[in-house]
């Protein structure tokens, strides 16, 4: 990390959070942050869901909620990024304060509560970025989400979907968040099955294929773990993400740890690989997974790559590492693949998944 970084980084943290994570969003759309372009090597070079990409570490949505620097984060060393989440209607989100630093802990809890300027904005957003022959350099895609005050919850999904498809990469369906009331609901299988059902119909009348992920709670039992992968085996979705923030308190010192929301961050990291390498256990070469939740080094990425996941995604960790977190990652990952000698990432795919059952 760079001198620059590390002082503009401290001016931030003694800045209130969602301020501070506002004037991070308009000093990289104005050119103030440095960025090295796609990092990638034969090694790190990945297909996931038909997607191609440069490297296997994503950002993971939230940062960018109204798709307002596609073209700078596709600049940041991320081989994937995806924005959101969205609803058919613009709505405020939560009262603030809504977003904490938890710095001993090197963790965030967030009670945004979908926050957004609606599908109609995004989608505009989305539709001005992509490229009008080709595809894009670096994949981009949408969490879709679901209004409070929606009659049903499930159309939401599929109807943000219709609307800006074509003008994605790859579509997340998130009924993970806890800061919507009873959308975790939605993870039962009988509404899940249902929800997806609509979501993979609405994909019929797209101009292309767009994969389909399903993001899921680490909160989850053995067996709601088991009833969800048997879920993602039948509607045939392409991948699911594991996972979204957590409710535990566990372990926390902060003075901010007794706030009401989703704990992401460092302490994230061991609960999100154990419900990652049971699904990885269960669902094998069916359904791919994508890695998240306490993501902060390159060992990190390879050690949830190593316990299930094909490509992994992270956000918070940057509150404290920086934009430039991604590149380093990536750089990393490079390194722990070849000294271990493995010739590609889906090479190291699983291959300690047992130490995390």
């Amino acid at each position: 990390m760079s001198l620059t970084e590390q002082l503009g980084l401290k001016v931030l943290r003694k800045i209130n959070p969602e301020k501070a994570h506002h004037l991070a969003l308009t000093a990289l759309r104005a050119g103030l942050a440095p960025l090295p372009g796609p990092i990638t090597s034969s090694r790190l070079k990945t297909t996931f869901a038909g997607l191609e990409m440069p490297n296997p570490i994503g950002l993971a949505a939230g940062f960018d909620k109204n798709a307002e620097a596609i073209a700078q984060l596709s600049r940041a060393g991320f081989g994937f990024i995806e924005v959101g989440a969205a609803t058919p209607h613009p709505q405020s989100g939560n009262p603030k304060p809504r977003l904490f630093r938890l710095t001993e802990d090197r963790a965030v809890i967030n009670r945004f509560g979908f926050n957004n300027e609606g599908m109609e904005a995004i989608g505009a957003r989305l539709k001005a970025n992509k490229p009008s022959t080709g595809t894009r350099a670096v994949p981009v895609g949408l969490n879709l989400g679901a209004n409070k005050d929606s009659n049903d919850r499930a159309a939401d999904f599929a109807r943000v979907f219709s609307h800006c498809g074509n003008h994605i990469d790859f579509a997340t369906v998130n009924v993970s968040s806890p800061n919507t009331e009873k959308l975790r609901d939605l993870q039962g299988p009988e509404a899940l099955e249902a929800l997806l059902l609509g979501v993979l119909d609405a994909r019929k009348a797209l101009d292309h294929k767009v994969p389909v992920f399903l993001k899921i709670a680490p909160d989850l039992e053995q067996s709601e773990i088991a009833e969800i992968a048997e879920v993602a085996k039948i509607s045939g979705i392409d991948g699911v993400i594991a996972t979204n923030t957590t409710l535990s308190r566990t372990g926390l010192k902060s003075a901010s740890k007794g706030e009401m929301g989703g704990l992401s961050g460092a302490p994230l990291f061991e609960k999100s690989t154990k419900v990652l390498a049971q699904l990885s256990h269960i669902l094998r070469e069916d359904v791919p997974l994508i890695g998240v939740g306490g993501i902060s080094s390159a060992l990190d990425a390879y050690t949830k790559i190593r316990a299930g996941a094909s490509v992994v995604q992270l956000y918070s960790a940057m509150v404290y590492g920086g934009l430039s977190l991604a590149p380093r990652i990536a750089q990393g990952l490079d390194n722990l693949l070849k000294a271990d000698g493995f010739d590609t990432v889906s090479d190291a795919v699983g291959t300690r998944r047992d130490a995390w059952l």
